[in-house]
C-alpha cells in the first residue's frame, strides 16, 4: 500500500496560501498539486503543535524511541515509493536517493537512543540542598530544509528535535515540499507520532520568516545559503531565539605531491560531480602540487567527458538535472565570467535545458568567479601549489570554513596539514561530501555556527538546560 497520497496534498482547510506544482526538473512534467502556507498558517501551526507537545514533552522516553524505531523501519520499508519521489523530485540519481534514505533511517535510530541519553547532573552545593541539571525539551522547534538533499537536511533536525519531547514546524523549500515535508510527515504518522507534532508548511521565504519570528518556537534550525541564514540568524536574534545555521561552502580538495593522481581524481570526479554539485560540502576549489597539475588537469578532464548526463528516472547516468532555470543560469553565467577573465575550459561549459555538463576549469586565480564563490553546479576550478605552507594559504582563504579534503598517501602528514586549515569537517584521503548519523555536522565562518548535528550535538540544539535545587524544609533568609 502506498505511504503517501498525492490526492490529499491539495490545499485544505489550514494552508491558505494558494497551490502549486511538484515539478520534475528533468523532463518539467507536473507531478502532482500541493498547497502552500501563508504566514497566518504558520500561527495557527505553531498554536497545534504547542498544544500537542505538552503531553509528548511528559512522555516517558520508551515512548518516544518506539516512535522514532518505526520511523525508521517505514523509510527502509518504502524506499522503491519514497526514492522515486527523490529521484524525480529532486533530480537525483537513484544511488543518491538511497543514500538520502539510509540516512534518514540512521537518524531516527540514532534520535531513537538520543531519547534515553542521561539528561542531567548533580552539582556540588554551599547549601544544604540537592542541586541539580536537567535538560528539559526547548518546546517548539522551526525547521528550515532546502531542496538539495531534502530528506536528510529535515530529518536531521527533525527527529532529535522530536525524540527529545520537542513538536515542529516544518518549512520545506516548495520545490521539494514531498521528500523534504510530505513524505517525512507520512512517515511520522504512520509511525504513530502524535497529531501535531509535526506541522509542514511548504511555501517560500515569507513563509520561513513566520516560522522564525512565530513568538511559540524557541529554536529554529536552518539549513541553506549563507546570504539566507544571515537573514535567519539577524530575525532571531531580534526575537531573542537560538538559531542553527549550516550554510554554504567552498570546499577546497588538497591534493599533495606524494598523492597516486589516478585515486585523487576519483575523489575529485565524486566530490564536485555528485547531484551535479548542488551539495554545500561540494568540491569547489581543487588545489594540486604543480609536480602533478598537467596530469591532474588532464584526468579529471577526460573524466568528466566519460560522465552520463540525463534523466535519471529514465536513464542509467552519473548525473542529472540541475533544480531549476535560475540554478542554470547561475553556474553558466559564473562559467563564462571565469573564462572571460582567463580561465582554461578544459571539459563541459555546455547544457541542454536543466543538464550541465561536468565541467573543469583550468588556470584559476583568486578572481576566478568560479572559484572565488560557491558555485552549486558540476564545475572544477583547478589551481597548482607549490609548497605546503601556499596550500595552507589558499585552502585557508575566503569567508568559509564547511568541509575539507587532502589526498596523500602519507595520512600522518595529511592530519597534520589539516588542523592548519580552519573547517568543521576534515578528511584524510577522501572526497569532502561525507555524512553520517552519528557524526557532528557544521562549519565555520560563512559556512555556519558550527556543529549542531550529530550525537551530543543535538541535545545541545533540541532541549535547554535547567538548574533545579530542593530543600527538606524551607530556606530561611535574613529578610
Amino acid at each position: 500500500m502506498p505511504l503517501l497520497d498525492p490526492t490529499l496534498w491539495q490545499d485544505g482547510p489550514t494552508l491558505t496560501g494558494g497551490t502549486a506544482p511538484v515539478v520534475e526538473p528533468a523532463t518539467g512534467r507536473t507531478l502532482a498539486t500541493i498547497g502552500l502556507a501563508a504566514p497566518a498558517d504558520v500561527a495557527e501551526a505553531a498554536v497545534r503543535a504547542r498544544a500537542a507537545q505538552d503531553g509528548w514533552g511528559r512522555a516517558t522516553h520508551l515512548e518516544r524511541a518506539a516512535v522514532l524505531r518505526r520511523a525508521g523501519d517505514l523509510f527502509a520499508a518504502h524506499a522503491d515509493e519514497l526514492r522515486e519521489w527523490i529521484v524525480r523530485e529532486s533530480g537525483s540519481i537513484p544511488g543518491k536517493g538511497d543514500f538520502e534514505l539510509h540516512v534518514a533511517a540512521q537518524e531516527c535510530y540514532e534520535a531513537a537512543a538520543l531519547a534515553s541519553r542521561p539528561v542531567g547532573q548533580v552539582l556540588p552545593s554551599e547549601a544544604p540542598r540537592l542541586s541539580f541539571t536537567r535538560r528539559v525539551p526547548a518546546g517548539v522547534v522551526g525547521v528550515i530544509a532546502p531542496f538539495n538533499a531534502p530528506l536528510i537536511l529535515s530529518i536531521r533536525s527533525v527527529a532529535p528535535a522530536l525524540a527529545l519531547g520537542n513538536a515542529v514546524l516544518l518549512k520545506p523549500d516548495r520545490r521539494t515540499a514531498v521528500c523534504g515535508g510530505l513524505a517525512l510527515a507520512a512517515v511520522f504518522a504512520a509511525a504513530g507520532l502524535p497529531a501535531g507534532l509535526l506541522q509542514v508548511l511548504p511555501g517560500g521565504g515569507e513563509t520561513g520568516a513566520a516560522v522564525v519570528a512565530d513568538p511559540r518556537v524557541r529554536v529554529v534550525s536552518f539549513t541553506g545559503s549563507t546570504a539566507s541564514g544571515r537573514a535567519v540568524g539577524e530575525l532571531a536574534g531580534r526575537h531573542l531565539k537560538r538559531a542553527h545555521l549550516e550554510l554554504g561552502g567552498n570546499s577546497a580538495l588538497v591534493v599533495l605531491r606524494d598523492a597516486d593522481v589516478e585515486a585523487a581524481v576519483a575523489q575529485a570526479s565524486w566530490g564536485t560531480f555528485f547531484h551535479q554539485g548542488q551539495i554545500c560540502m561540494t568540491a569547489g576549489r581543487h588545489l594540486v602540487h604543480a609536480s602533478l597539475y598537467d596530469e591532474y588537469v588532464e584526468r579529471l578532464a577526460a573524466r568528466a567527458e566519460e560522465l552520463a548526463v540525463g534523466d535519471p528516472h529514465r536513464e542509467r547516468v552519473h548525473l542529472g538535472p540541475l533544480i531549476d532555470r535560475a540554478q542554470l543560469e547561475r553556474v553558466h553565467a559564473l562559467v563564462e565570467a571565469s573564462t572571460a577573465q582567463g580561465a582554461k575550459l578544459v571539459a563541459g561549459g555546455t547544457h541542454r535545458d536543466l543538464f550541465y555538463r561536468p565541467t573543469v576549469l583550468a588556470g584559476v586565480t583568486d578572481e576566478t568567479p568560479a572559484y572565488a564563490q560557491e558555485v552549486f553546479g558540476p564545475v572544477a576550478p583547478v589551481r597548482s601549489f607549490a609548497t605546503e605552507e601556499e596550500a595552507v594559504a589558499l585552502a585557508s582563504e575566503g569567508p568559509y570554513g564547511l568541509s575539507l579534503g587532502i589526498v596523500t598517501r602519507d595520512t600522518a602528514r595529511g592530519l597534520a596539514l589539516a588542523d592548519r586549515i580552519p573547517t568543521g569537517i576534515a578528511h584524510i584521503n577522501d572526497q569532502t561530501v561525507n555524512d553520517e548519523a552519528v557524526a557532528p555536522f557544521g562549519g565555520v565562518g560563512a559556512s555556519g555556527t558550527g556543529a549542531r548535528f550529530g550525537g551530543e550535538a543535538n541535545l545541545d540544539a533540541f532541549t535547554e538546560l535547567r538548574w533545579t535545587t530542593t530543600r527538606a524544609t524551607p530556606a530561611g533568609h535574613p529578610f
